[in-house]
């Protein structure tokens, strides 16, 4: 038997394991982009809804905003608010961004529409620059959200 986990008590362990994963799902909408790889839109685990980087797709036109670094933000916060609606989250309950950018340069006019979309606090935050991006796009936005109980 083993000293730190007495036969009784890994029964209650395993249980508890298999009920947090079926309470796992992965979003897959056709308001947002679709993967362009091996990974899912967003993943809903309990109250918490983990949305991959999205990036200024349209995902009913394909066009993709290169040019106009604030089209391609506001394009890349629908795609998340459309992936957040889908899990029955919406942008006050992000807790979390990573943006990641082409240029800093863009910083001030990313963070100028970033904010429009929160209304009260904002999450916390970080914004790297990073030498490339998928498809070349100038920014990229992933977030977490959590439903208070």
């Amino acid at each position: 038997m083993n000293q730190r986990y007495p036969t009784a008590q890994k029964p209650q362990i395993l249980i508890k394991i298999a009920q947090s994963k079926q309470m796992r799902k992965a979003l897959s909408i056709q308001g947002a982009p679709a993967p362009i790889g091996p990974y899912s839109q967003a993943i809903v685990v309990n109250d918490t809804c983990y949305v991959s980087g999205q990036i200024p797709v349209d995902p009913y036109t394909g066009d993709i905003y290169f040019d106009d670094v604030e089209k391609a933000t506001h394009q890349v916060m629908k795609n998340i608010e459309a992936l957040l609606q889908d899990g029955g989250f919406n942008f006050s309950d992000i807790v979390k961004c990573s943006i990641f950018l082409k240029s800093m340069d863009d910083f001030a006019k990313v963070n100028e529409v970033y904010a429009s979309y929160f209304s009260a606090v904002p999450p916390a935050r970080e914004t790297v620059e990073v030498s490339k991006l998928p498809k070349g796009v100038p920014v990229e936005i992933s977030c977490f959200a959590v439903k208070e109980g």
